[in-house]
């Protein structure tokens, strides 16, 4: 040892190092919250599916409609266009859900 140099406290080092490792978090931890965040955004997505099946069914049901009884066209039309919204709105919903989790979190 050097007469120069310092003496070392072995007990300083250890506790510094452990503190320092508290605070960064490793590059395997980031790629799992990477990959549960795709996974979240996926599984947000699969109600527009299911917002895409309701419009089907509204505009299916509204030819139907027309088909049995023409007199009620303007009346059904304005009923399809309401179920249409609420349909759609459930699909941005799942949407806006989904851009939350990936670009918010």
């Amino acid at each position: 040892m050097h007469s120069n140099s310092p003496p070392c406290n072995p007990d300083l080092s250890v506790s510094a190092s452990i503190l320092t490792r508290g605070l960064q978090t490793s590059a395997v931890s980031r790629d799992i919250d990477t990959a549960a965040k795709f996974i979240g955004a996926g599984a947000a997505t699969v109600g527009v599916a299911g917002s895409g099946a309701g419009i089907g069914t509204v505009f299916g049901s509204l030819i139907i409609g027309y088909a049995r009884n023409p007199s009620l066209k303007q009346q059904l039309f304005s009923y399809a266009i309401l179920g249409f919204a609420l349909s759609e709105a459930m699909g941005l919903f799942c949407l806006m859900v989904a851009f939350l989790i990936l670009f918010a979190m």
